[in-house]
């Protein structure tokens, strides 16, 4: 017997026990396995037995190859994606390859040094948004995927607050962050609101928001207009929470996502089916919401989070895998996520320390 193992419905991401499967796992048949999901990963072709036969270490004959071929395809961990073709990794194979026999690399100083000199280069009085795209830009060059960043505004420090009467009814809202980033809105204000309203509502707002985040500011101001309800007449308590409550934006505004080297996802394409997989990949890139909700699901997560293939919904049809990591602030709260996004035979190996470096460096950057 190869060895024993079940899986129920094909699982992707919960049924497989590596360990376990991996001791039960024959030295033949983990040594023809490796070859199989490497060479898919090198070249994205299917592997046939008669090379296979070569390529290991352990003296076997084609037809022996092939009867191994035969049980790992049973097993759901290999497929032939033609009748006379070669095997290839099922997405339930490749996920059991990353979890229990890839041996995960480390970065060359080059590239180690690429990512840092970069970020480097951006300097302090630069957004955090710049240094974000250029860690980006790295990331997606060295891995040759796309490169993505969930980052939230709500993260951002804040400086300044001010509010500018454009007509009688409406005024102008410009909040400056400590990182220099300016943003305005309109604002459509109460009836009858005084430029007196509009000075003491700036006033109590710069006394309690400054070097917070949106999230740290709301609860202060909440807190605060309780407290201070009979200082403040009610037009400049309805300024101050309309005004404050415009800036932050609802739910779809506080996310932002950068997405960097989509030409890298156009190399290397074999046939038709690549193309149409990377242009459904380029539509679910274009679906931010759905990219958004995936990417957050890794602020949860303690380190480098791998998702191969239909183990997320959002990429299921272009048949993509995403390797993401969260990043920190200075205080250590996390407060976005980087990672790459590219087809299935991304190098897991060489990609994985690459998001957790950039992940880290993005983290020592944001502290200071």
């Amino acid at each position: 017997m190869l060895w024993e193992f079940i899986v129920a419905h094909h699982d992707p991401i919960g049924l497989i026990a590596p360990k376990a499967g991996l001791a039960q796992l024959n030295e033949r048949s983990r040594e023809i396995f490796r070859q199989i999901v490497e060479s898919y990963l090198a070249t994205g072709e299917p592997a046939g037995s008669r090379n296979i036969s070569r390529l290991i270490t352990i003296p076997l004959s084609p037809a022996s190859v092939r009867n191994v071929m035969s049980d790992l395809e049973q097993l759901g961990l290999i497929y032939a994606p033609h009748t006379s073709a070669g095997r290839l990794p099922t997405e339930l194979g490749l996920r059991f390859f990353v979890d229990a026999l890839m041996q995960v690399g480390d970065l060359s100083e080059p590239e180690r040094q690429s990512i840092e000199s970069q970020l480097a280069s951006v300097g302090k009085a630069q957004t955090v948004e710049a240094a974000l795209g250029e860690a980006l830009t790295q990331l997606s060059g060295l891995s040759r995927a796309a490169a993505v960043v969930l980052t939230a505004k709500s993260n951002v420090r804040l400086k300044h607050i001010e509010f500018v009467r454009l007509e009688p009814a409406r005024a102008l809202v410009v909040l400056v962050a400590e990182d220099g980033q300016v943003e305005n809105r309109v604002l459509d204000l109460p009836p009858g609101v005084p430029s007196s309203a509009l000075v003491e509502a700036s006033n109590f707002l710069n006394a309690r928001i400054r070097g917070r985040t949106l999230a740290e500011a709301r609860l202060e101001l909440e807190s605060a207009l309780a407290q201070s309800r009979a200082e403040l007449d009610q037009l400049t308590q309805k300024v101050i929470a309309a005004g404050f409550a415009n800036w932050s934006g609802g739910d779809g505004e506080e996310r932002q996502l950068i997405v960097r080297g989509h030409a890298h996802l156009l190399e290397d394409l074999h046939a038709l089916e690549d193309i149409e997989r990377v242009r459904s990949l380029f539509d679910d890139l274009e679906s931010k919401r759905g990219v958004i909700d995936l990417l957050g699901r890794a602020e949860r997560a303690d380190g480098v989070r791998i998702f191969i293939g239909s183990e997320n919904k959002l990429f299921s049809l272009s048949g993509s895998s995403t390797i993401i990591a969260p990043y920190s602030d200075g205080a250590g709260h996390i407060v976005g996520v980087l990672g790459v996004i590219g087809p299935t035979r991304l190098n897991y190996a060489r990609v994985i320390p690459m998001v957790d470096y950039a992940a880290r460096i993005v983290s020592r950057m944001l502290g200071g």
